[in-house]
């Protein structure tokens, strides 16, 4: 029995590269990069250049109008307001899911960390600051950033490190096939906080540079932050809704090959597997596939790794290839939905995202994309996301026929 399409019929975005779509467009086709120095992370580590939204908490908090007592943390304003946008590209409304409803499904793994580290010594002080104790966990933030839409009937909150995003979005197009929802707006959301910076400088895998993807002589990782989230549903419903589907989610893929607790294999089995199960799925060759957004966290370890996986299912005929983490930072669990909205923007104009900073090849390896590729059409391009663990996925996304 054929299935009936899954399609992506709105979306939204927040990152380092801009607060809406269209400065984030503007940005990656002129191969502008977000990342800086740190500005509103409040830590001695100032040497770290991080890819932060260009927004304050408050200025976010006012600008979707909260009241000015609300209780929030950094990674749900950013998830409201990429929720907002993509609920309102997709026109969304409580009749959109009539039979079995609108599911949100958000992946993060620091939730409302922030808060945390913000106010730990006052909650061992006194009461004045316990009521951020309930905003900790992950899936806190989940139903933080559902709240703003009573449209949503189920919240889950996948927390798989930094495949947390497209993991959010596998489990979704799932829930479509399955017929346990309607609609399903997934994605993820997650903000830098002093554990991910000191985290990642213990694992020295931090560049004090921006960062340089597939370079030989890359150096690590620029955090980032942000959020972005999914409007998907299957064809026959966004064609009952009278929408016109964005782009399709073609296949997808997820491996987890065990090798080590934050290390990635030297073959890159779990990434191979992923990125394969995701062109089998949709029912194409290898070849068909016109560009791929790399996880390309700029580490030694996964750079080559990421790079043997792609060659074992490439061959000699590696399509083009760009780490948009050189221009966002590495959003770590938002990657996944941050990257997927780029993908499908490159789709839909008709561009290659540059690997800024790219220069010197490793040896053996490939030569990613090192400006913006304007006037190229793609058909079919994978977006790629490991998490620590090998939790390793990827996403297969097919331009519509009629673009």
């Amino acid at each position: 029995m054929h299935e009936d399409p899954i399609v992506i019929t709105g979306y939204g975005i927040l990152s380092a590269l801009g607060n809406d779509h269209d400065t984030t467009l503007s940005a990656l086709t002129n191969g502008i990069s977000g990342i800086g120095a740190i500005r509103h992370l409040a830590t001695s580590h100032t040497e770290f250049p991080v890819g932060e939204v260009k927004m304050t908490n408050e200025e976010m908090e006012s600008a979707l109008s909260l009241p000015a007592d609300s209780v929030t943390t950094r990674t749900a304003l950013m998830g409201m307001i990429a929720l907002d946008r993509a609920v309102s590209m997709a026109h969304l409304t409580r009749e959109s899911g009539s039979q079995n409803g609108i599911a949100f499904i958000s992946g993060t793994t620091v939730g409302g960390m922030d808060r945390s580290e913000q106010h730990y010594l006052d909650f061992l002080a006194g009461e004045d600051f316990k009521q951020y104790i309930s905003t900790h966990d992950c899936g806190a933030c989940s139903e933080m950033i559902a709240s703003r839409h009573d449209i949503l009937n189920f919240v889950a909150t996948p927390s798989t490190a930094c495949s947390s995003a497209a993991n959010a979005i596998i489990l979704g197009a799932r829930m479509l096939l399955s017929g346990q929802s309607d609609i399903v707006v997934a994605g993820g959301s997650e903000c830098i906080t002093k554990f991910h910076l000191n985290g990642f400088n213990t694992l020295m895998i931090l560049d004090r540079e921006q960062c340089r993807p597939f370079d030989r002589d890359r150096a690590g990782l620029n955090l980032g932050e942000g959020a972005a989230y999914l409007v998907m549903e299957r064809q026959s419903h966004a064609a009952k809704r009278g929408v016109t589907p964005i782009v399709e989610l073609a296949g997808w893929g997820n491996a987890c090959d065990a090798f080590h607790q934050t290390a990635s294999s030297d073959d890159g089995e779990g990434a191979y597997l992923a990125m394969k199960q995701a062109v089998e799925r949709a029912c194409i060759n290898p070849a068909n596939v016109g560009y791929i957004n790399a996880h390309g966290t700029g580490t030694p370890n996964n750079d080559i790794s990421e790079t043997h996986a792609m060659q074992r299912l490439f061959g000699d005929n590696v399509p083009p290839v760009s780490s948009t983490k050189s221009s966002t930072g590495h959003t770590t669990s938002a990657s996944g939905a941050i990257e997927s909205v780029i993908t499908i923007m490159a789709i839909t104009n008709n561009f290659l995202p540059a690997n800024i900073g790219f220069h010197t090849p490793i040896d053996g390896g490939m030569s990613p994309v090192s400006t913006p590729k304007l006037n190229t059409r793609v058909d079919y391009a994978l977006c790629n996301s490991f998490g620590f663990g090998g939790n390793d996925s990827s996403l297969l996304f097919k331009r519509i026929k009629f673009q």
